[in-house]
């Protein structure tokens, strides 16, 4: 969430922010957090002017009883103890407050990068860079469902029968060009600097909210009924929580995880699964990269994060763009966010492989993530940011259709042989 401070001393930057995300229902919450932050502000300087009477009269009794005058301070004493329950009083009405502040702060918008394009959906987003080579093919080509079930390689009907739509069951060289990118993405990420973190699959609540906003989540997030406890959709989500309420010193920052993590997402809304095969699915493996930094180094971050993800489309020889996402299809909880997205040759078009974000202060204030200056004199919020090195499914999809041959194989990219044991194509089984 945004710091409150920004309503209570420039609300018209707030407000200017949500129009700019073609938001404008949201504007009355500014005024409403603005007002119940003056309510909440009133009942604690009640209760502060009280704790320091409470500490006064403590100092007479005390003057009182030293110099033999115990009727006065028996006076006092009874007035003194009156005070805890008035103080109770009064913070469990600035409690109410708080938790309504709380509430409404959720749905406000972090302030947005100056450069964000504007633009009300997707179709406003700019392509600020295209690369590699589309390749042209001299024969009927075949989308991944058709390559893989007509090499054996995969069985989406049995899944369907026994999980439903949006899983899979992957075999032989389609199993393990899925583990070959696994490992060629913590390798890469391990070269690159980064530490690899193995994170839960499972997170509370408030850990798994904190990284999106709660309508979000609740339509991608598998609950465990009863439990308080939901299924993570992305390692994004068990990365950020790992450092909940913590202070980070300045010189242990910035702090670049990585982590490798099945991800289970409902994909509720407009998407759905209605697509036969590893494009959406509801179960995926992904390399995801999340780095928390002090505020002046999270833009520099943001263009690192990029190249690592860059280098990856680049090795393994597939074409891409990069889209800067418009103000109307920022997620509220990000400053600027761009999508990477490969060609796919059965669709004539490109398709999202890769999300980048710098989400400023605004997930690490759910969790009271904070920073403290070398010389201890300076605390603050870290920012976040997060980015996927690479999610299986939709890169296998993107190898499978940009690799194809005339008779159906697949050819490996060089990059990816080592892992398979020096296996350069993908071909029916003889």
């Amino acid at each position: 969430m945004i710091d409150i401070k920004l309503i209570r001393e420039s609300p018209e930057i707030v407000k200017e922010n949500i129009k700019k995300k073609f938001q404008d229902e949201k504007l009355p919450l500014v005024d409403e957090v603005a007002e119940l932050d003056i309510k909440w502000r009133k009942e604690k300087k009640k209760a502060d002017d009280l704790r320091s009477e409470r500490n006064k009269i403590s100092e007479q009794i005390n003057g009182l009883m030293k110099n033999g005058k115990k009727a006065d301070a028996k006076k006092l004493i009874v007035k003194a103890k009156e005070i805890p329950g008035k103080i109770d009083k009064i913070e469990a009405k600035a409690e109410v407050f708080y938790g309504k502040i709380k509430e409404i702060m959720l749905r406000i918008p972090n302030i947005i990068w100056d450069g964000v394009p504007s633009g009300k959906g997707d179709e406003d987003n700019v392509e600020i860079k295209k690369c590699g080579k589309i390749p042209k093919f001299n024969f009927d080509i075949k989308n991944h469902v058709e390559l893989t079930e007509g090499l054996g390689l995969a069985d989406f009907d049995s899944s369907a029968k026994v999980a439903g739509k949006g899983f899979y069951y992957l075999k032989g060289d389609l199993a393990l060009l899925n583990q070959a990118l696994i490992r060629f993405g913590i390798d890469f990420m391990v070269n690159a600097g980064y530490d690899y973190i193995e994170t839960p699959l499972m997170l509370n609540e408030k850990q798994i909210y904190a990284s999106m906003d709660k309508e979000a989540i609740s339509e991608s997030v598998y609950e465990v009924e009863g439990e308080g406890k939901g299924l993570i959709g992305t390692a994004e989500q068990s990365l950020l929580a790992m450092h909940s309420e913590d202070t980070i010193s300045e010189q242990d920052l910035p702090k670049k995880y990585f982590s490798y993590s099945m991800c289970f997402r409902k994909e509720i809304g407009a998407h759905g699964i209605n697509e036969k095969g590893l494009w959406r699915t509801h179960q995926f493996n992904k390399v995801e990269q999340f780095i928390f930094c002090m505020p002046e180094d999270s833009e520099k971050l943001y263009d690192e994060l990029l190249a690592n993800s860059e280098k990856v489309l680049n090795a393994l020889g597939l074409p891409y763009r990069v889209l800067e996402l418009c103000t109307g299809d920022l997620a509220d909880w990000k400053y600027r966010s761009a999508d990477l997205e490969v060609w796919r040759p059965t669709t004539k078009g490109y398709g999202e492989v890769v999300s980048l974000s710098n989400c400023t202060e605004y997930q690490a204030r759910k969790l009271g993530i904070r920073y403290v200056s070398k010389d201890g004199k300076t605390r603050g919020v870290l920012h976040t940011l997060n980015d996927t090195a690479l999610a299986t499914s939709r890169m296998m999809v993107a190898i499978l259709e940009n690799n194809q041959n005339k008779d159906g194989s697949i050819n490996i990219p060089k990059v990816l042989q080592p892992y398979m044991g020096g296996k350069k194509i993908i071909g029916k089984k003889k």
